[in-house]
């Protein structure tokens, strides 16, 4: 008897629909057609050990198996599941009625129980695309599979539940969540807060400006100004995840399987910090089993390189594209895969090998042209394409036992997410742009109108410190971001014109002078005073 099961296999993000075809015929072999790799083909003993377990022979006949379509590559064990219901059905050992209605996967053990698997939210998605009733997968993948609505999740423990489900002995119950309510629940709490730095103004303004308008940020101090704690502290003040975002950045992900057992939607932006050792293949992702890397994991979230300049200079420079396109398009021999790319740079470095050029109380050891060579570590392209570069220097002893509190993160992020609400109304009829970093030159030119006062003040900077013409768009969408910021309140009703001063307040001299501060690590200005 033939038999049609229906599964997924991953690519890129995203799920494609595989059909298991199982039949079953007089004689005694098993083949498994398809292309599949090794861990597929040693599914047949784990799935013949489950199977035995559950209390049924497991059919001794000739058995075939083809997985279509033929040309994509099946790999890992998450096939088990539906290789085993096939077979049984094609055996008529269970029903076969309503295996048209489901997709089946996860991977069994060799007592008969199931194992969790990756990349289950592609799959539900796919499942509810193609009209299925539901998909039948391990109880650890349920929630995440019941965050897509309008499809019947039924998680079960061991391949014997999944049998009686079929065979309509005992049913599996659907796990239900009702998404937009448990998003809408979600609390964001933080271990780290803003409150808890003392003094480093400059440097939290900084911050705020990077995160209202998504900007790249480069923070140069020497070891101990308190560059990583500060850091740390961003997803804080970051504006809270949209539900489409937290649906994207949940599917990179569950393909990655980076998430918890029993988890749904992630609530939290993410904060990927990838020791300085990390090779190519793990930043952009890819490898023999194609896989998201840091900057996809990144992506709706915050990228944190601390030690800049000691990554690998051809990893630091993967990630001017990304940086620009906010993709990644990775090609193979074998295959081509887009992730998504969308993060937020955040890196520090020391401003020279001893770490203490420009400190206020130490000498430092280095020569010029250690200095200069330390700092060219960074090609000029990428750092061109890091929208802030500050300073930070360490607070004195004196003033960090005698300075109060400092402004709470919750207060930060007000001014963060009014800023970004400003933005999201602006751009609302421009596809793929969200805040102020992602502006192109033609929205530059509406959205960045200059008086004279300003376009003096520009001028004069791009002269003086040699500035590329990245730089000048960078100092601009700065700008842009930093009036957003001063802008008291949002329309209180809807504005038609999205370059009224209502959505887009008027950039002034000072947002320029501000914005070309944060170039003041640009080559020309290094380590000017």
């Amino acid at each position: 008897m033939l038999v049609k099961v229906c599964g997924a296999a991953l690519q890129g993000i995203d799920a494609i629909k595989i059909s298991i075809e199982a039949l079953v015929e007089s004689g005694f072999s098993i083949t498994l057609v398809g292309m599949p790799d090794k861990a597929v083909k040693e599914s047949v003993q784990r799935v013949e050990s489950a199977v035995s377990h559950c209390g049924m022979e497991f059919p001794r006949r000739k058995i075939l198996v083809n997985m279509a379509p033929a040309e994509v590559r099946k790999e890992g064990a998450a096939y088990d599941l539906p290789l085993a219901v096939g077979i049984l059905a094609a055996d008529n050992r269970i029903p076969a009625q309503l295996l048209e209605r489901y997709m089946i996967m996860g991977e069994l053990s060799l007592d008969g129980s199931l194992l969790p698997i990756k990349g289950v939210l592609p799959m539900a998605i796919l499942a509810r695309s193609l009209g299925l009733k539901g998909i039948i997968l391990p109880a650890q993948n349920a929630s995440e599979a019941a965050v897509v609505n309008n499809l019947e999740v039924c998680g079960a423990r061991s391949l014997r539940e999944v049998i009686d489900h079929l065979s309509g002995v005992i049913p599996i119950p659907p796990t239900e969540i009702d998404t937009r309510a448990e998003f809408g629940k979600a609390v964001e709490t933080f271990p780290f807060d803003f409150a808890e730095v003392k003094g480093q103004e400059n440097v939290k303004r900084a911050f705020e400006v990077a995160c209202a308008g998504g900007h790249n940020i480069l923070l140069v101090g020497p070891p101990g100004a308190g560059k990583s704690m500060m850091a740390k502290r961003l997803p804080s003040i970051m504006p809270p995840l949209t539900l489409h975002e937290a649906l994207e950045t949940t599917k990179i992900h569950s393909v990655a399987g980076k998430l918890k057992s029993g988890s749904n939607l992630m609530s939290h932006r993410p904060f990927r910090s990838p020791h300085h050792t990390i090779s190519n293949v793990a930043l952009v992702g890819g490898g023999s089993s194609p896989m998201p890397g840091e900057i996809s994991l990144a992506h709706n979230g915050i990228l944190f390189l601390d030690e800049f300049p000691e990554f690998s200079r051809s990893v630091l420079e993967v990630m001017r594209q990304p940086l620009e396109d906010r993709h990644i398009t990775i090609s193979r021999a074998s295959y081509t895969i887009d992730y998504p790319a969308g993060f937020m740079l955040v890196a520090s470095m020391n401003p020279c090998p001893c770490g203490y050029y420009n400190h206020p109380t130490k000498d430092c050891t280095c020569s010029p042209a250690q200095v200069s060579r330390y700092l060219g570590r960074i090609s000029g392209p990428l750092l061109d394409r890091i929208d802030i570069q500050v300073e930070i220097l360490p607070v004195p002893f004196e003033k960090l036992a005698s300075m109060p509190t400092g402004e709470t993160s919750a207060d930060m992020r007000r001014r963060v997410v009014r800023a970004r609400a400003l933005q999201a109304a602006r751009y609302a009829a421009e596809e793929g742009i969200h805040c102020n970093a992602q502006m192109n030159s033609r929205l530059l030119s509406a959205y960045c109108p200059l008086d004279s006062d300003a376009m003096a003040i520009l001028r004069n900077a791009m002269t003086r410190f040699d500035m590329s013409a990245r730089a000048y768009d960078r100092i601009l969408r700065v700008a842009r971001t930093i009036a957003d910021l001063e802008a008291s309140s949002f329309p209180a009703s809807p504005v038609s014109d999205p370059s009224s001063p209502e959505l887009c307040p008027p950039i002034t001299a000072a947002h320029i002078a501000e914005a070309v501060g944060y170039r003041n690590l640009d080559r020309a200005s290094w380590g000017l005073r």
